[in-house]
């Protein structure tokens, strides 16, 4: 994942540790709650890896916010990934599953909302934060549903170094039941929804989830609405796959359909222009100092994003940490 001493790709999960130095912004205590803002805190870069079971006690007390889109579709925030809950005559379908300690929680609002049983779980790509309660929605009666990249990737193992973080391969009943290579169609509580796989962006496991009817559209982590977005170079990410993916998703929204990022508030078609547009700026300014031959740090130093930092810079990452991304997604 290094391919040169000053030029340390950072995952995703890297950019979940650095949070908790912008707990104190106004825009991340919005968009991210405190426990989830501050779930990877600062660690020795020599510690011994920390496990999973101790990043998930601190999502443990991030709040879950419910938002009705329509009359079947809910959308939830809180201790990950924004999820979606389609209840109605057919059951329960849900777009990603949150962390595992927040199961009981999250399940008790599944079960308030009616006895429709579970059936469908949806993973919009594979990291853990969108997943890991695979298990538990399995065990309750859902089949999982995901891109073939996401199945091969909660297969592997993960050791991130920087953030002192180590995954193993999910449990066989984590894994997606059903995957698909390009797209999948099915109808489900009224709804026609339509899964589609988006070039490698975020990951290379990346899918959107449109439900025509109610004009809802789940992008996961190809838009992070309000901040500065991660890219997951070590599994296939890219600015420029980023940029087309949110290219590709405004030619199929229109000025009515409500955007599900996979962080950060519910969107709408200004919000993700705004996003793209902020990719793009970003992108061609940190090429022209790295096609001048501008070293890494040179780029960062050079404080090529500092016009856009008091609006985008206030989520996950800061501006340095973003020019250090583009630079090394290039």
């Amino acid at each position: 994942m290094v391919s040169r001493s000053d030029e340390k790709v950072f995952t995703r999960r890297q950019m979940l540790q650095s949070a908790g130095a912008f707990a104190g912004g106004s825009l991340l205590a919005q968009l991210f709650p405190q426990p989830l803002a501050a779930a990877f805190p600062q660690q020795a870069a020599a510690a011994p890896p920390d496990t999973v079971m101790t990043a998930r006690a601190r999502f443990a007390n991030a709040p879950i916010e419910p938002t009705k889109l329509s009359d079947t579709l809910t959308l939830l925030t809180g201790p990950g990934g924004n999820v979606v809950v389609s209840n109605g005559t057919d059951g329960k379908l849900l777009v990603d599953t949150f962390t595992q300690l927040a199961w009981d929680r999250f399940k008790k609002i599944l079960d308030d909302m009616g006895k429709a049983p579970l059936k469908f779980a949806i993973d919009t790509h594979w990291h853990w934060d969108h997943t890991d309660n695979n298990i538990n929605v399995h065990t309750a009666g859902a089949t999982l549903i995901a891109q073939e990249n996401t199945r091969k990737r909660l297969s592997e193992t993960h050791l991130l170094d920087v953030l002192n973080l180590q995954l193993e391969p999910s449990p066989a009943d984590a894994l997606p039941q059903h995957t698909f290579k390009e797209s999948y169609q099915m109808h489900f509580n009224g709804e026609h929804l339509t899964l589609g796989h988006m070039a490698p962006a975020h990951t290379d496991s990346d899918i959107y989830v449109h439900f025509q009817k109610a004009n809802v559209l789940h992008m996961g982590d190809v838009f992070f609405n309000g901040t500065y977005c991660y890219i997951d170079a070590g599994t296939g990410g890219s600015i420029g796959g980023m940029i087309a993916g949110a290219t590709r998703m405004l030619a199929m929204v229109d000025n009515d359909t409500k955007i599900v990022p996979g962080h950060g508030p519910l969107g709408n078609k200004s919000d993700l222009t705004q996003f793209r547009d902020m990719m793009r700026t970003a992108r061609d300014r940190v090429q022209k100092l790295k096609s001048a031959k501008k070293t890494l740090q040179e780029a960062v130093d050079a404080k090529p994003l500092a016009d856009l930092d008091p609006v985008w810079g206030k989520g996950l990452m800061n501006g340095d940490r973003f020019v250090h991304l583009v630079y090394t997604t290039l």
